[in-house]
């Protein structure tokens, strides 16, 4: 089953990145199933967080889903190519996200694998963010997708393996320069099992 809408709801965007570690990121799409648990992603602190898409408040219809309750996805399209998923966090009118930035592969690795062009798995083949996005069938037409209805096709469950002390590492997040100081925060998580 996908996690519960109260999950979403929190106001504590960077507890939550953390959280999203070990949970599995499922899609839907065409009949197909494919699936991966999260091993990385980037907070986003809505409108005080110059690197986040609402900063200052900033509504587009883009960024419209931000402002909605916590619990759906955010998909866009970034250099006209990746196709890179957020998950929606918060309250009502409080743009937090969570940028999925790597999976390790559950399901459908078949499928997985013919989006990507690839023969086999390879080092690295689902991690960052539009990689990812590919190799999950994701889209920006898959926008305000609710998480937890388990009738969408873009589900996040609640996983079976969890990270234990030590096995996450926090840092900066990648590719926001223009953020200023806030591009320091450490705000980027990664699990790293140690099995």
């Amino acid at each position: 089953m996908p996690l519960p809408p109260a999950y979403y709801q929190s106001n504590d965007v960077v507890s939550l990145a953390r959280d999203l570690l070990g949970r599995e990121l499922v899609t839907r799409i065409d009949g197909v199933i494919t699936s991966g648990v999260i091993t990385e992603t980037e907070a986003y602190r809505g409108p005080e967080d110059r690197a986040s898409h609402a900063w200052n408040n900033r509504r587009t219809s883009r960024t419209e889903v931000m402002f909605g309750a916590g619990g759906h996805a955010y998909v866009y399209l970034c250099y006209g190519i990746h196709q890179m998923m957020n998950v929606v966090t918060g309250p009502e009118d409080v743009p937090h996200a969570i940028l999925i930035r790597a999976v390790h592969p559950l399901e459908g690795l078949e499928a997985m694998l013919h989006r990507r062009r690839l023969d086999r798995p390879r080092k690295g083949w689902t991690s960052g963010p539009g990689t990812v996005g590919q190799a999950l069938g994701l889209h920006t037409r898959l926008t305000g997708s609710c998480l937890y209805d388990p009738d969408s096709p873009v589900q996040i469950r609640a996983g079976t393996e969890r990270p234990r002390p030590g096995e996450i590492l926090a840092g900066p997040r990648v590719g926001i320069d223009y953020a200023g100081e806030d591009a320091r925060l450490p705000w980027r998580f990664r699990w790293l099992p140690s099995r």
